[in-house]
């Protein structure tokens, strides 16, 4: 699709030609009623005012043909109506049928604009839609020998891509992701955003260790933000510019996961067989992307076991700093450790809708979460 080409669903198309022919009943009804009622009402009760009601109210639900159809009928219903009482050509009934043509004009003329404003819209919106869709990439169900599940909602209305952010990528033997939190929310952090899904993907599918793929999206984010920073001028912030992340490792044939922290909220390990969810809290986490400028070997990975039917919850602060109307965080390792025999789609569906339930009112952060389970049992047990 272009950004010139733009395709309605045939349902909503034709629910939305459903409504407006409803709407259209009304003001055909009037345009009848009016000059049959007139007909009948006594010389001083004229009614005729009202047919400006008729395209009024089609102005406001339908294109400019339609409008200006209605707009016709009315002024040929106010003709009707001055000619049965004999007064067509008297002051007071031309000036009603120049002040209604005028105004039938006039609405038609406004939902003209208003159409094409609505297409102008449509088109910006489909642009940024495929925008965001390219950044920040929907999440494969499958990944090696687990199972993904992911959602995102982003703090800004009618956005799918803010400060958070996601990805998955497979090298020979490994899936590897990354969850992501830019300083910042919606749609001011987007270039932030894509710079740092642009390091992961560009670098994630090297055979390099874990410790040597976070040192280069360090430097890639780093070099990034103050690229940007300088074309766009606004070097004052440069320092106060990050992104919190965790890179995680799972081996095909290995029952373990390794994860690298960058001052970001611990994964945590939803273990069916106990019912728990267990934070995963490496002991010394890295600086946050952008800030560190750390070398490869600054970068310890911290190995967990994950074994068959285990799953792995990563999530953003859009998450667990969510609060309750007094004030309270959300209990997210209480509400998923009672869902550790779901699915992880549904797990992801019953946080989502846990979490909106639990809100005082709408969600005012970007929000990201991803739930990886094994699914495969691994061919071999020895950690490396």
């Amino acid at each position: 699709m272009t950004a010139a080409t733009i395709t309605t669903p045939p349902a909503e198309s034709g629910r939305a030609r459903r409504r407006s022919v409803l709407w259209l009943v009304g003001p055909l009804v009037l345009i009848v009623a009016i000059p049959v009622a007139d007909h009948f009402l006594p010389p001083d009760i004229h009614l005729a005012h009202l047919l400006i009601v008729a395209p009024a109210v089609t102005s406001a639900v339908a294109g400019p043909r339609l409008t200006a159809l209605i707009g016709g009928l009315a002024v040929a219903a106010l003709v009707i109506a001055g000619a049965e009482r004999g007064s067509l050509a008297t002051e007071s009934v031309l000036v009603e049928l120049a002040s209604l043509a005028a105004l039938c004009v006039l609405l038609a003329l406004f939902s003209l604009l208003r159409n094409r404003h609505e297409l102008e819209l449509l088109r910006v919106r489909s642009v940024s839609d495929a925008t965001q869709r390219v950044v920040l990439r929907p999440l494969p169900d499958r990944a090696g020998p687990v199972s993904i599940a992911s959602e995102y909602r982003s703090a800004e209305a009618d956005t799918r891509i803010g400060g958070d952010l996601f990805a998955v990528a497979r090298v020979c033997d490994s899936t590897r992701l990354v969850i992501g939190d830019v300083r910042g929310k919606g749609l001011a952090s987007i270039s932030d955003t894509a710079i740092m899904l642009g390091a992961f993907r560009a670098a994630a599918h090297r055979q390099a260790p874990l410790p040597e793929l976070v040192a280069y999206l360090e430097d890639a984010v780093r070099w990034g933000l103050a690229e940007f920073s300088e074309s766009s001028r606004s070097e004052a912030d440069t320092g106060e510019r990050f992104v919190t992340a965790v890179v995680v490792d799972i081996p095909d044939n290995e029952p373990v996961i390794h994860v690298i922290s960058c001052g970001h909220p611990p994964p945590l390990l939803l273990r069916n067989a106990t019912a728990t969810a267990t934070a995963l809290s490496v002991p010394d986490p890295a600086l946050p992307l952008g800030l560190g400028g750390l070398s490869a070997s600054s970068y310890v990975q911290t190995t967990f076991p994950f074994v068959h039917g285990d799953q792995l919850l990563l999530y953003t602060d859009g998450v667990s700093e969510t609060r309750d109307a007094q004030g309270t965080f959300y209990p997210l390792a209480e509400r998923a450790a009672a869902w550790t025999d779901q699915a992880p789609e549904a797990v992801v569906e019953k946080i989502t809708a846990d979490l909106k339930a639990y809100a005082a009112g709408p969600l005012d952060d970007d929000m990201a979460l991803i739930v990886v389970q094994r699914d495969r049992t691994p061919a071999v047990t020895t950690a490396r």
